[in-house]
């Protein structure tokens, strides 16, 4: 089994959308631990705000099994892929590490590089694996958020998944 982190983002129909893609995962992957859900301006457009959250998970998939994978999830969940790359989404799921892996995967780069540059994806990874070292580094989540310095602004959000509340607020 294959220590995962995925990265989920909506800005269109963010709970159903963002929710459907839990239990897709959940489906597919078995249990997940989820960060709290949080709220960000877009980054690289202007648009609707996005809710972001990270989640841990095992896998026993290949790498491009598990992209393929998620990129079907997208898909049934309404994402559109002949758009500009940056605007907005109906759900997006990153694999932000698998593994120690490091390096270019055909087209995956891992560890995925928002990790170091996203607010709203170093604070949620800080959140539910502050130990977990970055693969290829040195550093944990929880170092890296302390010593994150950009003017990014994200919140947390409430939100509500299979009758339990995401957030610690």
């Amino acid at each position: 089994m294959t220590d995962i982190f995925l990265g989920l983002g909506s800005n269109t129909g963010k709970h159903k959308n963002l929710c459907a893609g839990l239990d897709a995962l959940t489906e597919a992957l078995g249990e997940l631990t989820l960060s709290s859900v949080y709220e960000s301006l877009p980054v690289g457009f202007d648009g609707r705000n996005f809710y972001n959250l990270v989640v841990a998970a095992k896998t026993e998939l290949a790498l491009a099994d598990l992209s393929r994978l998620l990129k079907q999830i997208e898909d049934a969940n309404g994402r559109l892929r002949d758009g500009p790359k940056f605007s907005p989404r109906t759900l997006d799921i990153d694999i932000l590490t698998y593994g120690e892996a490091a390096g270019n995967f055909g087209d995956i780069e891992l560890p995925r590089d928002e990790i170091l540059f996203n607010a709203f994806v170093l604070k949620p990874l800080a959140e539910i694996a502050p130990d977990a070292l970055l693969p290829g580094s040195k550093a944990n989540y929880a170092t890296l958020w302390q010593n994150y310095t950009s003017s990014q602004q994200l919140w947390p959000v409430s939100f509500i998944w299979q009758g339990r509340e995401l957030t610690r607020i």
